[in-house]
């Protein structure tokens, strides 16, 4: 048998398993696994941006578009260490990627080598990444990889995706083994789990017995793919659905039975609707506290008042923050598909379903129109945040792509952004990691290189990562990025003005001793990185300048002055024990039987 080096067998299972990019940064680490790629170039593309957690989060962006994971490529200690947060923000989100992380040779194992952890145990990396990935996996010889390898794909994209971890010691990528790959996995959806008959049936049961049922969906349903399921189960029964921010756009949200997000910056309509529901079909979502108003009874949701199905491919989430009335361990598209089926040999009766439920949530659509509509449409220096969602809504073409990163512009979004695909609005949700929404537009781009791919960002997530610019010019990735320019970690700051009387400290941008408001120059900053920048100070100016940077075919950044003293009305709460939470701005919490 033909002897091959390790790092050879790497590269080859990458071509295998049809992995186009290896987003990563080189060390002394992993030369031996490069010189292995610079033999696949034509079939694996090394990016190598500037620094390892953008090569995550641009590996997590890739996967959220495209349902295809990717590969990062990091050195022993410190780089794969500064992969962390990225694979937090990847694991909490449920994005599949393959960590390759590099660690010191086997011989040198608890000596002490250049970047090795070995307090507790020896090349200790593992220990340092295990709870940010499905699984962590350490070959120690080179016949042991084709194994880790194909254990490393089958984890990552069976059940609930996420991110695993193969660290190689250096001397792996050059030992020779007879060793041959198994057989290739590509198993993304491949593979589903669906309900018992007893399960569907009683599911349908209680739809059908339901007079004010919602649908609420989340990742679960973008992630299964299960957009045409759901808009014809939810048109069917006539069920208005209420997403979280990973699920927009599933259903699109032009339709009438889209009530979009619920939780303290969610839209009126659903959490009116959450509130009064007696049935919620929950899909592929987690009750996190943002989309539950922090569990408090009555501002979003009135569990156990409200009867709960519960349906994900984990079985930790069923019951995790709510007691069922029925859960069903399964993949979503493929309960979806069964319940179409069991609802075909059912008669519905003739004229229009749950039409006095339809009319109240049509009266608190009404409210709510009035009340925020009038925002839209004033032009403000700085702008108005209702006027920067309008022109991206009224510029964006459909299928735009956008990312948003941890921040006040991420309020705004989720409250008025109507996602009209699913897989075409990337957030970070669970861990909410600053930072990931410049990044991730770049593998966004790469994994869709036909669509227009935006980012919008704040200020200061985006400073966390300006080195974005470099990569974009340096792989001609024509991203565009919207700076959220308000002089501020603004959400911060309104927690202080909230929560704690006004005491503002460390959450505004100033200059000098008389606190001027301070900001670099952006668009500067991006002409320096070979960029086009574009700054717009009068509101409107902003349609135009964003109409240019999609019409230019190269990245761009467009640095936009946002009012920081105008903040997202809340229309349920959330909760910092043992700070008392606020009451709603526009709302009230629903008592049942009060």
């Amino acid at each position: 048998m033909t002897k091959k080096k390790g790092a050879q067998l790497i590269a080859e299972f990458l071509v295998q398993e049809k992995i186009p990019y290896v987003f990563g940064v080189c060390g002394h680490g992993n030369v031996g696994l490069l010189d292995a790629l610079y033999d696949v170039a034509d079939k694996v593309k090394l990016v190598s941006p500037r620094h390892e957690q953008v090569a995550g989060h641009m590996a997590d962006g890739y996967f959220r578009v495209k349902h295809k994971p990717v590969a990062t490529l990091t050195s022993t200690g410190p780089g794969s260490a500064n992969l962390i947060m990225a694979l937090a923000v990847a694991q909490t989100d449920s994005s599949a990627l393959l960590a390759i992380t590099a660690n010191v040779p086997t011989s040198q194992f608890n000596r002490g080598p250049f970047q090795e952890l070995n307090r507790h145990n020896q090349a200790d990396y593992p220990n340092v990444v295990r709870p940010v990935v499905k699984r962590s996996f350490q070959p120690t010889r080179a016949e042991m990889l084709p194994l880790a390898l194909r254990q490393a794909a089958t984890t990552m994209t069976s059940g609930r995706p996420g991110p695993v971890n193969v660290d190689i010691p250096f001397n792996l990528f050059r030992e020779e083994t007879e060793a041959e790959l198994e057989a290739p996995w590509d198993g993304y959806l491949s593979r589903r789990s669906g309900a018992s008959n007893e399960a569907v049936k009683k599911a349908l049961d209680m739809l059908l017995a339901a007079k004010r049922p919602v649908m609420f969906i989340g990742h679960g349903v973008t992630l299964s793919e299960a957009s045409s399921e759901l808009t014809a189960l939810a048109k069917k029964l006539s069920i208005p659905v209420i997403s979280s921010p990973n699920g927009m756009g599933c259903l699109d949200m032009e339709d009438p039975l889209s009530l979009g997000f619920i939780g303290r910056n969610g839209a009126y309509p659903a959490n009116q609707a959450g509130r009064y529901a007696d049935l919620v079909l929950a899909l592929g979502a987690r009750f996190d506290d943002r989309s539950s108003s922090s569990w408090t009874p009555g501002y979003s949701w009135n569990f156990p008042h409200t009867k709960l199905i519960h349906v994900d491919v984990d079985d930790a989430e069923l019951g995790r923050n709510y007691p069922p009335d029925l859960a069903i361990l399964a993949d979503v598209k493929a309960l979806l598909e069964q319940l179409l089926g069991a609802l075909a040999s059912k008669k519905l009766a003739g004229g229009p379903r749950l039409a006095e439920w339809h009319a109240q949530i049509a009266g608190w659509r009404k409210e709510w129109e009035a009340f925020v509509r009038p925002n839209f449409d004033i032009h403000a220096n700085p702008m108005r945040p209702e006027r920067v969602v309008a022109d991206c809504r009224a510029v964006l073409p459909e299928d735009a792509i956008i990312s948003l990163d941890s921040g006040v512009h991420h309020n705004w979004y989720m409250q008025f952004w109507n996602a009209r695909r699913p897989q075409a609005m990337l957030n970070t949700w669970g861990y909410s990691g600053m930072g990931f929404g410049p990044s991730a537009i770049l593998g966004a781009k790469l994994a869709a290189p036909d669509k227009v791919c935006v980012s919008i960002c704040g200020d200061g997530g985006f400073t966390m990562v300006p080195h974005v610019l470099c990569t974009a010019v340096e792989y001609n990735i024509p991203a565009v990025w919207v700076v959220w320019n308000n002089f501020a970690w603004a959400a911060i700051r309104d927690i202080q003005y909230g929560l704690f009387d006004g005491r503002e400290i460390g959450t505004g941008f100033y200059e000098g001793p008389e606190g001027k408001p301070y900001n670099p120059d952006f668009a500067a900053w991006a002409r320096a990185a070979g960029v086009e920048g574009v700054t717009v100070k009068k509101s409107q100016d902003f349609a135009g300048a964003l109409e240019h940077a999609i019409k230019l075919g190269e990245p761009c950044l467009v640095d936009v002055h946002v009012d920081a003293n105008i903040r997202p009305p809340a229309t349920g709460t959330w909760a910092l024990p043992p700070i008392p939470h606020k009451e709603p701005v526009f709302g009230a919490k629903f008592v049942p039987g009060a």
